[in-house]
């Protein structure tokens, strides 16, 4: 009985030593969970503690010390680390905010291309060729003379002893080709095409929106020959006046600088510029006088042989059945060549949601019809849009 007894206890106290064992484990594993947790919520309570670094330019380098420009335009004369020996001028770098000390470099480009994003194609491949511009023929042949000619063949010039233009203006309403031209010009010769927006160079701060402009020039002039493409001219060359805001001011600043490299002390060379706006009417007269941008080009609203010519390249990859063109050609007038461009698309759309891969000639007049429709209620666009 005694022996029964000592094995009943043994069993009793295995159980409680082993429950004891169990609670141990699970107390220890609930104290390595809170010890990670507490790490944890260190390392995020330093990170917000940490204080953001700085982007800063590097402008001159000298040994273990740099010139840095801030954002607000200053410049620093500071110290970096020993991770940034390869460091070199017009690069970007991380600084501290308190000490300006330069902690890491970044990845970047000469002259702030990357900071801006204004430079968006630069030696653009689009494929657009002469062939697919349709009804500008005499537009084409004026920028070939002024464009393409002084550019491939500048020995003509010096024979016949006259500067070719500096640039020219293409105006007209909106979607009549007046950047597709543009685009035909960039492909057909090997100049560096640089592609600029005329609202994003004006700029923040006060001074940057000039520099940028000089940064942009002095490029096409190292990258020569080249043509700089300036779209909505009249965001920056808008008749100047006296009385306005600092915005405007700055904007005049700009918009002086952008003469000044177009007709100044430094000579542009085998630089080309190409300005386009649908607002002739409000630009600044110093920007389209002589010796700037020579030469004025207007590209109007297509009449019926350009239409059909136009048609004809955006129809050229269609599959078309029972098209009467010289009759369809009566329902487009004062269509510009975007809209055109737009019928076809339209028309396709008509033969997708039949299940068709041959557009009618049902389905440019529907087409047509739902182009017109937009422009007679204003507002309502959205309704039509997909259907």
């Amino acid at each position: 009985m005694k022996k029964i007894k000592a094995e009943e206890n043994l069993d009793r106290l295995s159980e409680v030593i082993y429950g004891y064992t169990a609670n141990i484990s699970h107390l220890e594993e609930e104290n390595r969970i809170l010890r990670e947790s507490v790490s944890q919520f260190r390392e995020e309570l330093d990170r917000f503690r940490r204080s953001p670094l700085m982007v800063c330019e590097v402008r001159e380098v000298y040994g273990n010390n740099v010139v840095i420009k801030i954002p607000n335009g200053n410049l620093f004369y500071v110290s970096k680390s020993g991770e940034c020996d390869k460091i070199k001028a017009g690069e970007s770098v991380l600084v501290e905010q308190r000490n300006l000390t330069i902690v890491k470099r970044i990845r970047s480009t000469r002259f702030n291309v990357e900071k801006f994003a204004i430079l968006e194609k630069l030696n653009e491949k689009n494929g657009i060729g002469w062939h697919e511009i349709g009804g500008l023929s005499e537009q084409v042949r004026e920028i070939k003379e002024v464009i393409e000619l002084p550019l491939k063949s500048p020995e003509i010039f010096e024979q016949v002893g006259i500067h070719p233009p500096k640039g020219i203006l293409l105006y007209g309403p909106p979607g009549t080709g007046k950047t597709m031209l543009a685009k035909a010009v960039a492909t057909s010769t090997n100049a560096t095409f640089i592609q600029i927006v005329g609202s994003e160079i004006v700029q923040k701060f006060i001074g940057e929106g000039a520099k940028l402009v000089k940064d942009i020039f002095h490029m096409a002039r190292e990258k020569a020959p080249s043509i700089i493409f300036i779209d909505e001219l009249d965001a920056i060359a808008a008749k100047r006046v006296e009385i306005g805001t600092s915005g405007e001011r700055e904007v005049q600043r700009t918009f002086m600088q952008l003469l000044s490299e177009i007709d100044g002390f430094n000579n542009l060379g085998n630089v080309k510029v190409i300005a386009c706006t649908n607002r002739k009417d409000i630009l600044d007269p110093a920007i389209i006088r002589p010796g700037r941008l020579d030469r004025q080009i207007y590209i109007p609203i297509p009449d019926k042989a350009a239409r059909k010519e136009i048609l004809k390249i955006h129809t050229k990859r269609m599959s078309i059945t029972g098209m009467d063109a010289e009759k369809f050609m009566k329902e487009t007038e004062g269509f510009s060549g975007a809209e055109i461009k737009a019928v076809c698309t339209e028309a396709g759309y008509f033969a997708i949601r039949e299940n068709r891969s041959n557009v009618t000639e049902d389905d440019f007049y529907k087409a047509v019809f739902k182009l017109r429709s937009r422009e007679e209620e204003p507002g309502k666009e959205y309704l039509g849009m997909f259907g």
